[in-house]
């Protein structure tokens, strides 16, 4: 014996008989960071990113750049984020 198909109800719904609708409240949404937050997170990908490419390379692996300076730029990158991460937003005014 086959199955009919039946369509679901897809009629808007109804309004209330006693007319108790409520009106719908939006709120603003609030994000966990301000503008600047993300403005240093950006910049400290960049500068992780700018210590990795002086670190690579296959010429002399033994230079002070590679092996001082690079790193140096790596960690500063990486402090600038751990600072991003932590700063609180600004209040709105």
């Amino acid at each position: 014996m086959a199955q009919k198909y039946i369509k679901p109800n897809t009629a808007a719904p109804r309004p209330s008989i006693l007319g108790d609708a409520k009106p719908t409240v939006t709120t603003p949404v609030n994000f966990v960071f301000g503008k600047a937050n993300y403005q240093l997170l950006a910049a400290s990908i960049v500068i992780v990113a700018l210590g990795f490419v002086i670190m690579s390379g296959n010429t002399d692996i033994y230079s002070n750049t590679k092996i001082v300076l690079a790193p140096l730029v790596v960690l500063a990158g990486f402090g600038l984020a751990f600072y991003a991460i932590l700063k609180k937003p600004a209040p709105n005014a």
